[in-house]
């Protein structure tokens, strides 16, 4: 028996040894500032390459299956720069997990904005200026798109603030258990830098198929290239989200933390629904899933204040 519970303490400790070890390697403040050096120049070089193939598509050099709209008008090149600064952000997440709950959620509300931000670069190639703007297809999403944005760059700064604000005013926690909570976070974003990569990479490969090989079945999904990786990345950002919040108890049972949490977790649902629709309904349920998620940080940020005021919230 005594040497059961040795053999389980000495995996442990190499399992967390090694995780101390590793973790620098993908999720340090060094590797951060490398990545981003690296997105920016695959930044520059993917808006170049673009400007080229439409030039090509242009003088009928390339001729493409499904290359309308992106390989037609100049402005949608930024559309590919665009894609690269998502990447990053991307691992800004996951980089932010065992640092902050709410950053973390902040990181989602920041890429599904990008998404949208793209989204109005591609769809500036299909605008038709005319009397019949609120007619037109394009001309009404490239609209909703633009006061959507608006919408959620005063939400997210929303957001922050309330975070921020927050932070001053509750003491910093060192207990046992918090640092326990923070390894198992270490833990789960280690594991999911491979899964989004490789996710990334079969998505990529997958579009790109569909645009050469039409032909080619099981690619009705990506008929939408803004639903390409993010549909799929959103949904595992749930489960996340979820284990977040059942592992979140072990720490702690206080009600506004709970609800807050399990809040996150109905916001995170409401912009995955999003990629299943179009039109109007889809900027409704970006914009309620971020709002929806500002007022529950708020609300659980006055119960913290009532916790370091006056007592009335107890663990």
């Amino acid at each position: 028996m005594i040497v059961n519970v040795l053999i389980t303490f000495e995996s442990i400790y190499l399992i967390l040894n090694t995780l101390d070890r590793i973790y620098p390697l993908i999720l340090s403040e060094n590797v951060k500032d490398k990545f981003e050096r690296i997105i920016l120049w695959g930044a520059i070089i993917s808006f170049i390459v673009h400007l080229a193939l439409i030039f090509f598509n242009q003088i009928g050099w390339l001729q493409m299956a499904n290359g309308k709209g992106l390989l037609t008008n100049p402005i949608s090149a930024i559309y590919t720069p665009f894609s690269f600064i998502l990447i990053y952000e991307i691992y800004l997440l996951v980089f932010y997990i065992p640092r902050s709950t709410t950053t973390y959620i902040t990181k989602q509300y920041e890429i599904i904005t990008l998404v949208i931000i793209r989204r109005l670069f591609k769809d500036l190639s299909n605008l038709e200026i005319s009397s019949d703007w609120f007619t037109l297809k394009y001309d009404l999403q490239f609209t909703f798109d633009t006061i959507t944005s608006i919408i959620l760059f005063y939400l997210i700064y929303l957001f922050f603030k309330n975070d921020k604000l927050n932070r001053s005013k509750v003491p910093a926690d060192d207990s046992p258990s918090l640092q326990r909570f923070i390894f198992f976070k270490k833990s789960l974003a280690f594991t999911l830098v491979p899964v989004l990569a490789i996710l990334g990479l079969v998505s990529f490969f997958t579009w790109f198929i569909g645009q050469i090989q039409p032909s080619v079945g099981g690619l009705e999904s990506f008929t939408d290239i803004n639903n390409v990786f993010f549909d799929e990345f959103f949904t595992i950002l749930i489960i996340v989200d979820v284990i977040l919040l059942l592992v979140s108890f072990f720490h702690t049972d206080q009600f506004h933390k709970v609800i807050r949490n399990s809040g996150f977790v109905i916001s995170t649902i409401l912009i995955r629904m999003s990629f299943s629709v179009e039109g109007l309904m889809n900027n409704f349920l970006i914009i309620g899933a971020v709002l929806f998620g500002w007022l529950i940080l708020m609300i659980h940020n006055k119960f913290e204040y009532l916790e370091k005021n006056q007592g009335i919230v107890k663990k």
